[in-house]
Formats: structure tokens, C-alpha cells, sequence
């Protein structure tokens, strides 16, 4: 599990995958979500602007992320 430090309140799905490299841009982010799934909290979830704080748990890619702050 890798640690994502966030400094804000809270980081949507599409600009965290952007923090983490796993896309470019943010215009990428729903032809993403649309390909690939993306657990929030063991839910899949496909909505970009998906609200993600800190001490939730992000699953993309076989990778698992834990938000802290």
C-alpha cells in the first residue's frame, strides 16, 4: 500500500489519478474510469469527480493507495 499525501480537504478521483501518474491530464481521467475500474473504500466507483479524504483507501491498477493528510 502506498501513502498519497494530500494538503487539501479532499482530492477528487480525476485529479488523483493525475497526482499518482496513472494519467496525464484531467481530460483523460473519464475515458479512463470508463476503461478501467477504480476502488474507493472496496466500491467500485466511476465518477471523477468522486470525493476522496483523507484515510480513504484507492484501488487502481492493482495498486492499492491510502489518502493521508
Amino acid at each position: 500500500m502506498v501513502d498519497v499525501k494530500i494538503t487539501s480537504e479532499y482530492i477528487t478521483l480525476g485529479q488523483f489519478l493525475k497526482y499518482v501518474g496513472i494519467i496525464g491530464n484531467g481530460c483523460e481521467a473519464k475515458i479512463y474510469l470508463v476503461e478501467n475500474d477504480a476502488y474507493i473504500n472496496d466500491a467500485l466507483d466511476t465518477r471523477r469527480g468522486r470525493k476522496i479524504y483523507p484515510g480513504d483507501v484507492v484501488r487502481v491498477n492493482n495498486q492499492t493507495y491510502k489518502v493521508i493528510s
